[in-house]
């Protein structure tokens, strides 16, 4: 019997089907197969062209570990939430519950109203602002093509990057003038949404100072109450007095504990406004100066216009009145241009008229 061609190509096509089919039982799972070619590109990475250097190769050889901190970062997010109104919410009971109804029963009033007015206003300061925080996108760069001037391109989103931007692993996306990821916020803190950050940190250390020093004298003495009561035989005190008590501590305890930690945090990010750079910046700037200082160059921030302005700038002060309309009050206004393009002689000029 002679062969056709055409029989004979159908019976190789039978033959490689077969052989395909065989091969695709003994294949590995796919997520194995995923992560196989996920470190072969790590390691491909590490000479893939001349200007690999020790950034590179740090970043190739931790960036499992980057991504296992990322993806715990992103799942405890909500947690980190939670614990901050949690925690919020218990030194408001205990304001309403125990403090205020000695403060009533013992103090004037004029230290009657002044505690009420201040609490009251510290209170709505931080509960507007860290809502704010948490819920305002930190903004981000278009996706589609546009004439927008850029600085680099994200090695992640493969997408031009303006300047002042940075990818954020956490929330996967690059963001406009990034300063951080916020656990406690579970958003990053970014152009739209930094101001609200920082009055949050601000008003909250002010709050847990203000517990902290009126409530100096209650926790002193709660604390003599329940030491006496444990070196003593008879119990004198009943049960909801050492409840009191026990409120008492956990709250003067707390707030000075958030008061010193977070007061921290709050000077070293007045620090950076008032140099007009971020926290990624900071760290991009020193080597900068490091590196042209070698040279015989000083490295100058072309977004620093100087202490008052950068402050004018974060909070959106115009005239002299938004110091009390938006920075005492609580603001739900923009800032200052859209965060992707940075137009310096316009902000030059004092934004205030001397």
């Amino acid at each position: 019997m002679r062969w056709c061609p055409s029989s004979i190509l159908h019976l190789l096509r039978c033959v490689r089907l077969r052989l395909c089919t065989r091969r695709g039982k003994n294949r590995l799972p796919l997520w194995i197969r995923e992560l196989s070619a996920y470190m072969k590109l790590l390691v491909q990475s590490l000479y893939f062209n001349s200007l690999t250097d020790s950034d590179v190769i740090f970043d190739s050889v931790f960036e499992p570990v980057f991504w296992t901190v990322d993806y715990v970062t992103r799942w405890f997010g909500l947690v980190f939430v939670c614990l901050v109104v949690i925690l919020t919410s218990s030194i408001v009971v205990i304001a309403y519950v125990v403090l205020l109804p000695l403060v009533l029963n013992t103090y004037s009033p004029p230290w009657i109203a002044w505690h009420v007015c201040y609490g009251h206003w510290n209170l709505i300061m931080i509960a507007f602002h860290y809502y704010k925080a948490a819920k305002t996108s930190p903004g981000a760069p278009p996706t589609e093509k546009n004439d927008i001037p850029f600085v680099a391109v994200c090695k992640k989103c493969i997408m031009p990057k303006p300047a002042r931007t940075h990818h954020c692993g956490i929330c996967n996306t690059c963001i406009l003038k990034m300063d951080h990821h916020c656990p406690w916020l579970n958003n990053c803190v970014g152009h739209f949404n930094h101001r609200y950050f920082f009055s949050f940190c601000l008003f909250m250390t002010l709050g847990c100072v203000y517990c902290s020093i009126s409530g100096r004298n209650l926790f002193l003495d709660a604390y003599n109450a329940l030491e006496t009561h444990y070196q003593t035989a008879a119990p004198p005190y009943t049960f909801k007095d050492k409840m009191i008590h026990k409120s008492i501590i956990y709250m003067w305890v707390l707030t000075s504990t958030v008061g010193v930690a977070l007061g921290a945090l709050t000077v070293w990010h007045a620090v950076l406004i008032s140099r007009g750079e971020t926290s990624i910046e900071r760290h991009i700037n020193s080597k900068e100066t490091q590196r042209l200082a070698k040279r015989g160059r000083v490295y100058k921030n072309p977004f620093n216009y100087g202490r008052l302005n950068n402050w004018k700038i974060f909070f959106g002060v115009e005239k002299t009145s938004h110091w009390v309309t938006r920075v005492l009050l609580p603001s739900g206004h923009a800032p200052h241009g859209d965060g992707l393009t940075w137009d310096i002689f316009s902000v030059k000029k004092d934004l205030i008229p001397v």
